[in-house]
């Protein structure tokens, strides 16, 4: 069973209107490349990545999450999703007022060793249980954890103004440009310090920030899949492996093999910190 089987199933049985804080449903097959066009749900929607490297849209960026994470995605809010590679997935449902701690935005978040244990349980559960017994206790918990849980800053903000989104566009499609801020303005026709303006402004960053940013997601994806770092380099415009893992190890704190290796499919590994990238 893939996400997007497990997304079908969820309108077939009407999620939003089962009962219950939190409804699970499981995807413990392995798929391989399936997408989910765009959709939405009254419920909030958390998706952990057991394996694999998940993809979520919404208007405002491009979410990834890699595998020992998960997305939470708010109630009412249109998206698309899609898997990349081999992935095996878990959906949770959450009422809008289950708690008052969640996450309000669209956010990619670290799982905890414990958070994991507890998500695997509750995706066991039927969708109708008996409330006030050991379900509604592991659900409480549950929730506990997920508001506490550290975020992984893995996305990549789409700037509503429409000659910001062009570029944006543009460097999804061809990550290795190496066009300068100043070539940006011109071909948008605006001036360097308008256009640094304006990014700062619609998405709190400056452009290489941004620029690294996607390399960063872009790299998950790709070293997931197999992809050596020296090709993922070159992929991404570097002239060399050694200044791509020094690009990444700023933005994440650690070099790609470590960061992957920590997302093991045991979930023993600590949380790592969040993305912060200096312009």
């Amino acid at each position: 069973m893939s996400v997007g089987d497990v997304t079908n199933m969820s309108i077939q049985i009407d999620i939003d209107n089962v009962p219950g804080r939190v409804v699970a449903l499981s995807a413990t097959s392995v798929a391989k490349d399936w997408e989910n066009t765009k959709h939405q749900h009254r419920k909030a929607q958390l998706i952990y990545s057991v394996r694999g490297i998940l993809n979520c849209e919404i208007e405002d960026g491009v979410w990834i999450v890699p595998p020992q994470c998960a997305i939470w995605i708010p109630g009412n809010l249109p998206h698309s999703a899609r898997g990349s590679g081999e992935t095996e997935c878990h959906c949770v449902f959450v009422e809008p007022d289950a708690a008052s701690n969640l996450p309000k935005t669209c956010c990619t978040i670290s799982v905890s060793p414990l958070l994991r244990e507890l998500l695997l349980t509750v995706a066991g559960f039927p969708a109708l249980y008996m409330p006030g017994g050991r379900e509604d206790r592991l659900i409480a918990a549950l929730l506990d954890e997920l508001a506490l849980a550290p975020l992984e800053d893995l996305h990549f903000p789409m700037p509503r103004n429409l000659r910001l989104r062009r570029i944006a566009e543009y460097l999804l499609a061809a990550p290795d440009d190496k066009s300068s801020k100043a070539d940006w303005a011109a071909r948008i026709g605006m001036s360097e310090r308008s256009l640094s303006r304006l990014l700062q402004s619609e998405i709190g960053m400056g452009f290489g920030q941004w620029r690294r940013q996607l390399h960063v997601i872009l790299a998950l994806q790709r070293l997931t899949k197999g992809e050596s770092v020296q090709t993922v380099a070159f992929e991404l415009g570097y002239e060399d492996a050694s200044g791509f893992v020094t690009m990444f190890r700023k933005a994440v704190g650690k070099p790609p093999a470590r960061y992957l290796a920590e997302k093991t499919i045991d979930g023993q590994s600590t949380p790592s910190r969040g993305i912060v990238i200096s312009d």
